[in-house]
């Protein structure tokens, strides 16, 4: 199935080139929102009906942001979508779809098997911010920060012993801070601000390294 790429700013999922959109059509099947302002360009956008699918590229947003929500009963071509990223580090190949109650199953179908076949693997998950992995890892990040506060143990301790004993390839503090803990603290409190969920909330080395980062801009 043919697809076409609208670029609306930066985009967190493709900050560069992927064999994805440079195989995009001027007119396809399925449209794909791409960037920072995706939300407002499918807003704009007209014949919306045409499409076997829209895919709408999300921040830790719901699609019904965009879309709008009725009743539990929302749902139609359009898909949001993410590949998960942490900080700075590149997006990996995980891209997570989020599909409403009434999504049409062609248009979900349609948007797992144009990532797939740019070799990008795919779950799926109801319209929930933070989407699968950010509600899963965030918690537990927060919980390393917390505990090394309360100095349980040394960064190095508590890495090396998620390392061995759970054969993590990084422990949690030296990940955050390959990738940016001003990043964590942006994505944990769009959560926690979302949910009301104190295991979201942003640790004080969080709030620490982003007041930090403010200063230096």
């Amino acid at each position: 199935m043919v697809h076409s790429v609208t670029r609306s700013g930066p985009s967190r999922s493709f900050p560069a080139a992927h064999p994805l959109l440079d195989a995009a059509a001027a007119d396809g099947d399925i449209l794909v929102l791409v960037g920072h302002g995706a939300g407002l360009a499918y807003t704009a956008l007209a014949e919306k009906a045409r499409y076997t699918a829209i895919l709408v590229e999300l921040g830790t947003e719901c699609l019904g942001v965009h879309t709008g929500e009725g009743r539990g009963e929302e749902g139609s071509n359009v898909l949001g979508f993410a590949r998960f990223c942490l900080g700075k580090a590149p997006p990996s190949d995980l891209v997570e779809i989020v599909r409403q109650p009434r999504t049409r199953p062609d248009a979900l179908d349609a948007a797992r098997s144009l990532f797939e076949a740019y070799d990008l693997k795919t779950a799926v998950c109801g319209d929930f911010p933070g989407r699968i992995v950010d509600r899963l890892v965030r918690p537990y990040y927060n919980a390393a920060l917390n505990r090394l506060d309360s100095k349980l143990a040394s960064a190095s301790d508590m890495d090396l012993t998620l390392r061995l004993g759970l054969g993590y390839p990084e422990g949690p503090i030296e990940l955050l801070e390959r990738t940016g803990l001003a990043d964590h603290h942006d994505v944990t409190l769009a959560v926690y601000q979302a949910l009301g969920d104190p295991a979201y909330a942003p640790a004080r080395r969080a709030q620490v390294a982003k007041a930090g980062q403010r200063r230096e801009g």
